[in-house]
């Protein structure tokens, strides 16, 4: 293999501030990033009538950060398993967006055409079934058994997670708690998984680097809902506000709430677009975004003092607090 090459165009396919973590880490982290892109292609192409479905999806962007959290916690010595588990991640990522899509009638997924909105229902629920299942094939023919259980065990808690959006949909007092048990299962879950699969890909104990993980998907899926309120379309790929139209009730509605009485009678069922971008100012107009801003860099602080008890070495310890203050800034 040509490290250098596929190096470079790994890097290329990784938007800032990810690139930071690249560049501070050397030939290795590139040369697996690469790794991983190529064995996600190989395994959205084997996806038969599905495969023009599951190609655009993988090219649709993203940052790739759940792999990179895998290689960085494997560290320098990341190796086959820790590629394949990079790939298994991101193809579970992949999956759940694909089938959340299709519970919320998604019309756009990073300014583009959802495969619910441009295929079908049924189309986009399958490629979403098969994207899930690719991954533990990618796992199984490698004969990661522990990392299966690992992912098997992710996916049932993304499962999980949906659930509890659903059950609090349009709920207007769901509660700071609900919250954030519904966050820590869809989002801080994979984040976790992906810091496990990473040390124990080296054979290291996992110990306390999931706890890493976890805080830092908390803190990416705060800043999602401050983006969904303030964020703009271009930036975005969607409407302000589409939360709101989901019913999905999240913190910055949460806490703007305490403060303003008209948003605490809302009934989300009313909205409209226009109606929403109108709450959305209200929303920010509250001060609740600065709020949720500030829990998310709170967790982050949490994740990087908590590397302390993690047994990480310090040129580790360095990219790994690079790729958590990158969650931050991506949104600053």
């Amino acid at each position: 293999m040509n490290q250098a090459g596929d190096g470079a165009s790994s890097r290329r396919s990784l938007p800032e501030p990810v690139t930071a973590v690249t560049d501070t880490a050397g030939a290795w982290l590139p040369a697996r990033m690469a790794e991983v892109e190529a064995g996600l292609l190989a395994a959205v192409e084997g996806e038969g009538e599905l495969t023009g479905d599951a190609v655009g999806t993988l090219n649709a962007g993203g940052k790739r950060m759940r792999p990179m959290l895998v290689l960085l916690c494997a560290g320098p010595e990341a190796g086959a398993a820790a590629v394949r588990a990079g790939i298994a991640v991101e193809l579970v990522h992949m999956a759940s967006l694909v089938h959340d899509d299709v519970l919320d009638r998604a019309p756009l997924r990073r300014g583009q055409p959802t495969v619910f909105a441009s295929a079908g229902r049924e189309r986009a629920t399958a490629l979403g079934d098969r994207l899930f299942s690719t991954a533990f094939k990618v796992l199984v023919a490698g004969g990661d058994a522990d990392a299966v259980t690992e992912v098997s065990a992710t996916a049932v808690d993304l499962a999980r997670g949906e659930l509890k959006q659903r059950e609090g949909a349009f709920n207007m007092e769901l509660s700071e708690a609900d919250y954030f048990e519904r966050c820590g299962l869809k989002t801080g879950r994979l984040f976790e998984a992906a810091c496990v699969l990473g040390r124990s890909s080296t054979g290291g104990e996992p110990g306390p680097i999931g706890s890493f993980g976890h805080r830092i998907g908390l803190a990416f899926q705060l800043l999602d809902d401050v983006l969904d309120i303030a964020g703009p379309p271009e930036r975005t790929g969607k409407a302000r506000g589409t939360d709101l139209l989901d019913g999905t009730v999240t913190l910055p509605l949460i806490i703007a709430a305490q403060f303003d009485p008209a948003l605490a009678g809302l009934d989300l069922r009313s909205l409209d677009e226009q109606s929403a971008a109108a709450c959305c100012d209200r929303i920010e107009a509250t001060g609740a975004l600065d709020q949720v801003r500030s829990r998310a860099i709170a967790f982050i602080e949490e994740a990087k003092a908590g590397l302390n008890e993690a047994g990480v070495e310090p040129g580790q310890r360095e990219l790994l607090e690079l790729i958590a203050d990158g969650v931050v800034h991506r949104y600053s």
